[in-house]
């Protein structure tokens, strides 16, 4: 008896112990598989820094020879001609547009030395062509000097009308030949 009695608290422990511990739960079945759709962002750029001994040596072509230096200003737009009316010299609001923007130019490159040529179209005497064409120059310096330039950096030259951009005799044609011209003919200091 007491052997079974024994066991019938054993019997008991068991099933109070299994009753407080309870029976191995299942495992939860596995989410089902959803295809994540991510919000598509923009590509960020990513600037890494390059030691400049790697860089391909880019050439300024200011710091060119004189004439490249010169092709580069006009075809760039950063130098240009001013052209005047028949017989005159005096600046015309144009003009003015166009001497402000070249004394920009001139104020971001204070190493170039400027010459102004005064030019003419074939009308008038050879002699009045030249001293018009020292006028229109002039015309053109002291208004760069107006704006601050260094009358020292610049200087004029008058060819009157033997230089001409165009042969024909047309309105059009002299119009182009009645001119000041910018040239770079150095850099000071050397």
């Amino acid at each position: 008896m007491y052997r079974k009695s024994l066991v019938a608290v054993w019997v008991g422990v068991l099933a109070v112990s299994l009753l407080f511990l309870g029976c191995p739960k299942k495992k939860p079945a596995p989410a089902p598989e959803v295809d994540v759709i991510e919000e598509v962002q923009e590509p960020v750029e990513v600037l890494v820094p390059v030691p400049p001994e790697t860089f391909d040596e880019v050439s300024d072509p200011f710091s060119e020879d004189l004439e490249t230096a010169n092709v580069a200003a006009y075809e760039q737009g950063l130098l240009g001609d001013v052209y005047f009316e028949f017989d005159k010299y005096d600046l015309q609001p144009e003009a003015r547009d166009r001497l402000a923007k070249n004394a920009e130019f001139l104020r971001a490159h204070p190493e170039f030395e400027m010459l102004i040529e005064g030019h003419c179209d074939e009308r008038g005497t050879a002699e009045y062509n030249l001293a018009l064409g020292d006028r229109r120059a002039n015309a053109a310096k002291n208004y760069l000097t107006s704006l601050g330039l260094p009358a020292g950096s610049i200087q004029s030259v008058s060819f009157g009308e033997e230089r001409a951009q165009c042969q024909e005799a047309s309105e059009a044609c002299w119009w182009r030949n009645r001119r000041a011209h910018f040239v770079i003919r150095g850099r000071s200091g050397g």
